[in-house]
């Protein structure tokens, strides 16, 4: 005998970002991090991104854990695409389709890999790890509970780059977050830190 499916059940969450809204749903989406900025990446990994990209309002598509972060287009309001976009989402993970494909986690870890390779030749290695560090313990769990995330991607000469996702990128209060908090936070355990910026992912 078939197990009954549970039903899926989705709320909505507000993000610091105005243009970003956190879709929750009560499945695992996909373990780890998705990050889609384009049609392009989302075609060759994901068919939710593929399939959400087609709106003309979406602009950025995030999966991580349990839930979707929809950037849309500014030109766009809310109130005239949220309904939209809830009942296409909660369909799709009732349907149980095919949300992130296998390997896209190992790609990005790849990626990352020569990154930091290129980065930790020199003295700077053992810094930039601590760096590392204390952004995965301390900042990451807080970042993805609005909907988004950062990656670490440089260390020169004092300054820390780093790398805004979902709800982050284009945020107004991302700045606020990046400087009080965690620029704030890196200068005081790691003196060589002397400015954190940011690009958006």
């Amino acid at each position: 005998m078939d197990a009954v499916k549970s039903p899926v059940m989705l709320y909505t969450e507000q993000t610091p970002n105005p243009e970003s809204i956190k879709f929750v749903t009560n499945k695992m989406l996909y373990n780890g991090i998705a990050d889609f900025k384009e049609m392009e990446l989302a075609q060759e990994w994901s068919q939710l991104a593929t399939e959400l990209f087609e709106f003309p309002y979406v602009k950025g598509v995030h999966i991580n854990n349990n839930f979707v972060t929809i950037t849309k287009e500014m030109n766009y309001e809310w109130e005239d695409v949220l309904h939209n976009l809830k009942t296409f989402v909660k369909q799709y993970v009732n349907d149980d389709k095919a949300i992130v494909k296998d390997g896209f986690e190992a790609v990005v870890a790849a990626r990352e890999e020569e990154a930091k390779k290129q980065v930790f030749e020199g003295d700077e290695g053992e810094l930039i790890q601590r760096i590392i560090d204390l952004i995965e313990t301390y900042v990451k769990p807080a970042v993805a509970m609005d909907g988004g995330n950062i990656e670490f991607k440089s260390f020169d000469d004092g300054v820390v780059t780093v790398i805004m996702q979902g709800s982050c990128s284009g945020c107004p209060s991302s700045t606020i977050t990046l400087k009080a908090g965690i620029e704030g936070m890196l200068k005081r355990m790691i003196p060589e830190v002397r400015e954190v910026i940011s690009e958006m992912g």
